[in-house]
Order: C-alpha cells, then sequence, then structure tokens
C-alpha cells in the first residue's frame, strides 16, 4: 500500500486485540498480520474475523515477512527481551507495550517527536501514560523535587501479564517519572481494587514542588488533561490542589469500548498511546 506502513501485532490477547481494533482505523498503517504461538487463540480467530491474517508461529511467522516494518509487541516484559534483538537484527521498527523498556520510554503527549527515529521504543505502563503527562506538566512550570504516583485499577481489568509484571511496573513506571516526567525522585504504587461492578481507573499523583505558582500549575495540567483527550477521550482531570509545595492532581480514565469494556480504561490507555506512537512513526516514514 503505497504510503502506508505495514504492521504486525505480537500477542493476540486482550490488549492486542484492542489494539488490532484501534489501528485498523489508521490512515497511515495496514494491519497485515496478528501473531501468537496457540493455534486455537481466540484472538487468532479474531484477527481472522476482522480480515487480518494470523499465525501461530510466534516471531517467525514477523522475521519472515518482508514487508512488515512496524511492529507492536503486546506480550511479556520477559517475551519482549528475548523478542528484541531478533526484531532489531531484521530492521523491524518496534512499539513495545511491555514493561521490558529495551528502548526509551515514550509517552507520546511528552516526548514522540524526539523518538520518532528509534529503532525500539517502550510505552513504559499503562499507569505511566496515564500520570507521567502530569508529572512533566506541573515540572515544566516549576521544578518537580519528588513525584508518587498511585492507579488505581479494577482488579477484573487486570488479566495474567498485569499480574505477573506489577514488579516491572513499579520499577518501570517510577522510572518514567523521573526520565519523561523530569521529577527529581520518583515512585510507583498500582492497586488492584476487587469492586464490584468494577470501578474506572482513577490515578492520583503527588508532587513536591520547588516554589509553585498555583496559576501556572492549573493551567498546564489542565493544557495537558486536553492533549491527553485528543487519543484518550474518556479521561477526567477530577481534582487539582497546590498546597505549599504540594500538588495533588486526580484523573478517572473510561476506555473507548473498542474491545475492552469501558472500565479498563488502564489497557484502553496503553492502546490508546500505541497506536498513536504507531502513528507518528508511520507518518515520519512517509514523510522521509
Amino acid at each position: 500500500m503505497s504510503g502506508v506502513v505495514t504492521a504486525a501485532i505480537l500477542g493476540p490477547g486482550n490488549i492486542g486485540t484492542d489494539l488490532m481494533i484501534k489501528l485498523l482505523r489508521s490512515q497511515s498503517m495496514d494491519v497485515a498480520l496478528m501473531v501468537g504461538i496457540y493455534e486455537d487463540s481466540p484472538g487468532l480467530e479474531r484477527a481472522r474475523q476482522h480480515g487480518v491474517e494470523a499465525s501461530a508461529a510466534g516471531l517467525a511467522a514477523v522475521l519472515e515477512r518482508d514487508d512488515i516494518e512496524l511492529v507492536f509487541d503486546a506480550t511479556s516484559a520477559q517475551s519482549h527481551a528475548e523478542s528484541a534483538p531478533r526484531l532489531r537484527d531484521a530492521g523491524k521498527r518496534v512499539v513495545d507495550l511491555t514493561p521490558a523498556a529495551v528502548g526509551p520510554y515514550v509517552v507520546p503527549s511528552v516526548n514522540l517527536d524526539r523518538h520518532l527515529d528509534e529503532p525500539n521504543v517502550n510505552m513504559v505502563s499503562c499507569g505511566g501514560q496515564a500520570t507521567i503527562p502530569f508529572v512533566h506538566a506541573v515540572n515544566r512550570v516549576g521544578p518537580v523535587k519528588y513525584a508518587e504516583i498511585v492507579a488505581t485499577i479494577s482488579s477484573r481489568s487486570a488479566g495474567q501479564g498485569t499480574r505477573q509484571n506489577i514488579d516491572e511496573f513499579t520499577v518501570t513506571t517510577a522510572a518514567g517519572i523521573e526520565r519523561v516526567g523530569g521529577a527529581d525522585r520518583g515512585k510507583a504504587i498500582i492497586i488492584l481494587n476487587p469492586a464490584e461492578p468494577p470501578i474506572l481507573m482513577r490515578d492520583t499523583i503527588f508532587a513536591v514542588v520547588e516554589e509553585p505558582d498555583e496559576a501556572a500549575i492549573r493551567e498546564s495540567v489542565s493544557e495537558m488533561a486536553d492533549d491527553l483527550r485528543g487519543h484518550v477521550p474518556g479521561l477526567r482531570l477530577l481534582f487539582v490542589d497546590v498546597d505549599g509545595d504540594r500538588v495533588t492532581i486526580m484523573v478517572e480514565i473510561a476506555g473507548a469500548g473498542d474491545f475492552l469494556p469501558t472500565y479498563a480504561g488502564n489497557l484502553d490507555i496503553m492502546t490508546a498511546a500505541a497506536a498513536r506512537v504507531g502513528e507518528g512513526i508511520a507518518e515520519a516514514r512517509v514523510r522521509a
């Protein structure tokens, strides 16, 4: 397809399927392949139902295709650590949705433009995509000495991959708060709430700011929320408070309901951010 980047998705689970549906709406990417490792995978069957070729041959199915330029990895941190060198050697560009952190962290509302040429970019974590933009929004108008985020998600939205990667979530998100958000020191906590009916994702961001300008912080945070709603329309800014050198921000994220239920805003913000990064990479490649 002229002027369109051909893409594949590794991992036919819930996240991979939701991402596929978002990418099928793209004008700059053609989703040509969904890859798993089990022939009876429901995700592979869903891909075929959407007209996407599906394979249970694992990574080999991607590596043998010369037309695949861009690969979205929605597997696990361990799996990505093993596949990343082979994808790099094959010349495939990679958007990594796992917490493996092989490539630089990318939060599209903050630093996508600086990483459009990287062979492998990492999407940090769902909590990172929801909170790091607000740490950055505060830091750009007043130095953040410390930032701490608490991501609360519905237990029902936390699948096997999320539960297996909680340690990586806390480490990767904390590092993203510092490297991308700009805080001198960062900390991340995740809470799986078992309430029924399931709750929406809610995130709290605490920041200690040197000589805070309350009006500037409120304006910067509001601008960031508007920017995020460009690819996450279900994001709501609930609360901004400045008390001395302490800033508290609360946000809520409802998913778009593409494949995942709307309460799984934690997964939706990850797939929405990955799709936006893919669009940016594809558009930059077409312009080059």
